[in-house]
């Protein structure tokens, strides 16, 4: 396994490279090339080349290459998901749904358009707003679902007329680079370019003036400094970022249907998901039997190497964020705190932490005032829905929430009161394509999927066309000189 990076349609080494290692037994996968700043450039200036025509392709043309890409990423499935659960450690089965999943957003987002909207047409005049390409993207993604996170940039910039440049997590660089081999033979020269590196080549694209739009997912403080690194400049900025997801069970929930997705909304990928639930509150009289549904479930799970077929969560990804998790978990050990199942860590090679559900657990812990991003779940209990949705506000997140209850309608009222850019009943994390998501509060700004989605990735320009002598006399009414005299003065 030798990935190459892609810079205007072609392969690239690098004098320097990093190792990539596998999260299930610690053991180097690949090697992968390092990008030089003087990459990075080249990749910028063949980006800019190829906009001017890429901004002036047919939309059908752009559409017909997305598709291809998915075409023949799904050819190719098995061995794309061996190489997601290799690098990533996530069970084969969710690897293989990973890159279905790749592959269908690619399809799905080439199909959304933004056309022109028409404010007014009248007589009088004609105002429309067109939205229009911005430049180059720089992308950047982590590495919880690095080949989907990918998928989804890619197939924005490009089907609105952008061109772009990904830059995968040093974590899981592998699928993505894959991902841009695959598109050397399906799309023009510099349309797409892929670039692997540490946190520097991120710092890099974040301030490097060829690139007119940033697009990140990952982790708030991250989130910061790109917005920090790219405000000289004032580029466009998407963000979704990381989340502490309260989920609040009502007293009457239905748990013979509601604790199995309960438990995976939780843990799948091992909590390793920006849109996990991340703090299980349960009204008090449905409190133990919450706790004893979601203790079975857990007992159940085959922790191991993604590989095996009889696994169901695999390792933490990387080392750093094992220690992470194991520090949170050891903090939570010295609190008052029941340990449900899990709590230990096996002594064996990879990043292993088991299912752990921690009950009568308060605020003011790590567990509960901090994102884990791993497999442990604080069960908070709390008397009335007042106080839950009180105290599940009570955080600077707001990605997801959710509420369970059999009373659907008062589910949604409840919904309505929690401070989440999405907010589920009776689900949590349910995501698709075609509908909007994005963050409040520090979770991030924007949104991605959906024809939404697509407006993160494009410039609105507002067209006046004058049709009757009344309105091109030059004189404008009164209240529009006042307004334009304020925006001078500004």
């Amino acid at each position: 396994m030798e990935p190459t990076l892609t810079i205007d349609g072609r392969p690239e080494a690098s004098a320097r490279s990093f190792p990539v290692i596998n999260p299930a037994n610690e053991t180097i996968l690949c090697h992968c090339p390092d990008a030089t700043p003087e990459q990075l450039d080249r990749a910028v200036d063949a980006a800019a080349r190829s906009f001017r025509s890429w901004r002036q392709t047919d939309r059908d043309v752009r559409r017909r290459g997305l598709e291809t890409l998915a075409e023949k990423l799904s050819e190719q499935q098995e061995e794309f998901a061996r190489t997601l659960t290799l690098e990533q450690g996530k069970p084969l089965a969710a690897a293989r749904g990973e890159v279905g999943r790749a592959a269908q957003i690619l399809r799905i987002t080439a199909a959304f358009d933004a056309p022109v909207e028409v404010l007014e047409d009248s007589e009088r005049r004609r105002v429309e707003v067109r939205y229009e390409p911005l430049g180059v993207v720089g992308a950047i993604t982590p590495w919880n679902a690095p080949l989907l996170l990918a998928a989804g940039k890619v197939a924005a910039a490009l089907i609105t007329g952008n061109t772009v440049i990904v830059k995968p997590s040093p974590y899981t660089p592998v699928t993505t680079l894959r991902l841009g081999e695959l598109a050397r033979d399906i799309l023009p020269p510099g349309v797409l370019s892929v670039l692997t590196g540490d946190d520097s080549l991120g710092k890099a694209m974040t301030e490097h003036q060829g690139i007119q739009k940033l697009t990140f997912t990952g982790s708030v403080p991250t989130g910061k400094a790109i917005v920090r690194g790219s405000a000289d400049k004032l580029a466009h900025v998407t963000l979704e970022l990381g989340g502490n997801d309260p989920a609040i069970v009502l007293e009457d929930v239905d748990l013979d249907h509601a604790a199995l997705p309960l438990f995976w909304a939780a843990f799948r990928n091992s909590g390793q998901i920006c849109v996990a639930i991340k703090r299980l509150y349960v009204q008090a009289p449905a409190y133990d039997a919450v706790c004893e549904a979601l203790t079975r479930i857990a007992n159940d799970v085959r922790l191991g190497d993604g590989l095996d077929s009889e696994t169901t969560l695999g390792p933490i990804q990387n080392a750093a964020q094992f220690v992470r998790v194991v520090g949170i978990l050891e903090d939570t050990l010295q609190t008052d705190a029941r340990i449900l199942t899990g709590g230990t860590v096996p002594d064996r090679p990879g990043y292993f932490v088991p299912p752990t559900l921690v009950a009568d657990i308060a605020e003011g812990t790590r567990l509960v005032d901090e994102e884990p991003f791993g497999p442990i779940l604080p069960i908070i209990r709390f008397a009335d829905v007042d106080e839950a949705v009180e105290r599940a506000n009570r955080t600077v997140f707001g990605l997801g929430a959710s509420v369970w209850t059999r009373d659907v309608e008062r589910g949604a009222e409840i919904a309505a009161r929690l401070e989440a850019g999405s907010v589920w009943v009776n689900q949590h994390g349910a995501l698709d394509p075609a509908i909007p998501f994005g963050g409040v509060k520090q979770s991030g700004q924007g949104f991605v999927y959906s024809a939404a989605g697509l407006k993160e990735y494009l410039d609105r320009r507002v067209i006046h066309v004058a049709r009757s002598k009344a309105s091109h006399t030059g004189i404008p009414p009164r209240d529009a000189v006042g307004d334009a005299e304020a925006g001078a003065s500004t």
